[in-house]
């Protein structure tokens, strides 16, 4: 999806906007959203660009390649929607910053959402004193939910809980602790392993413990027992990559000032440990 265009070269005298309405690249990106929807899509990447401003020192061509993925999977990068994000990192192996495709778990939720075979689909945090017992036998959950919605919000998170229901009745159920989800990141997030060795607060598993153990629980639910649309599963594979010009992918998580690219075969191999080993404990 990515351009290719001699122009890129010139990444740091080329302002985002004017990349954009490069003759080109304006071609390549009618040529994914369509004619009138290029100049919603430019001022929509352009907004979300400058709400952050490591974003706006990554390359053009790798941030124009997120947001062609993410509005051909119909997700909107606005950071408020949480659907997707452009994430940027630091590549030390060619002294540049690049953004990053990132999905969030609200992206989950709309890419199933349009499968149109889900009837419900719910996660959320389980706070102390809510949790009363969870069977993983029979996935069955009983909690007594605080009522008070302030109270509920600055309660300490102890699990997460994600289920769907399809429309034929067909249902799953998980619950993970919040031990179990610090495990998790921490052996197979090294970016979240330093942020905690250093004090640091780059990735975000720091910024938002939640939001990503929501989209971690999503995940396995759907990746295992889920109904895999062909966009669901593009995000799936696309996700926390940078996508090169040749749309090969380079799987790496977020911006430290010494992180460089982390190998697609290194992270496949963590991916495969980390799916035998949750195929083995799905739950406590």
């Amino acid at each position: 999806m990515a351009v290719r265009n001699s122009l890129a070269n010139r990444q740091k005298r080329t302002g985002l906007t004017a990349y954009l309405t490069q003759d080109a690249v304006k071609d390549q990106i009618n040529r994914v959203v369509g004619g009138k929807n290029g100049t919603r899509f430019i001022s929509s990447v352009v907004s979300a660009v400058q709400a952050n401003p490591q974003l706006q020192e990554c390359t053009n061509p790798s941030i124009l390649s997120a947001a062609l993925l993410g509005e051909s999977l119909n997700l909107s990068p606005s950071p408020q929607l949480g659907q997707y994000y452009m994430v940027p990192f630091n590549n030390g192996s060619k002294g540049c910053k690049e953004a990053q495709f990132q999905l969030g778990y609200k992206g989950y939720i709309q890419l199933a959402i349009r499968s149109g075979q889900y009837k419900k689909l719910n996660v959320l945090a389980i706070k102390e004193g809510e949790l009363i017992r969870f069977d993983p036998l029979n996935e069955e959950i009983e909690v007594k939910l605080i009522d008070d919605e302030e109270e509920r919000e600055g309660a300490t998170t102890i699990g997460y809980y994600a289920m769907f229901e399809y429309t034929n009745g067909f249902r799953k159920a998980l619950y993970w602790s919040k031990r179990k989800m610090e495990a998790h990141a921490l052996k197979y997030s090294p970016g979240y392993r330093s942020d905690k060795d250093k004090g640091t607060n780059f990735t975000f598993w720091s910024k938002d413990f939640d939001g990503m153990a929501y989209k971690t629980m999503l995940r396995q639910l759907i990746s295992k027992w889920g109904i895999m649309s062909i966009d669901m599963m593009t995000a799936m594979d696309s996700d926390m990559a940078v996508i090169h010009e040749d749309g090969t992918k380079d799987y790496v998580e977020t911006v430290t000032p010494e992180d460089d690219v982390v190998s697609e075969q290194e992270m496949n191999e963590v991916e495969q440990s980390g799916a035998a080993e949750e195929g083995q404990q799905t739950f406590f």
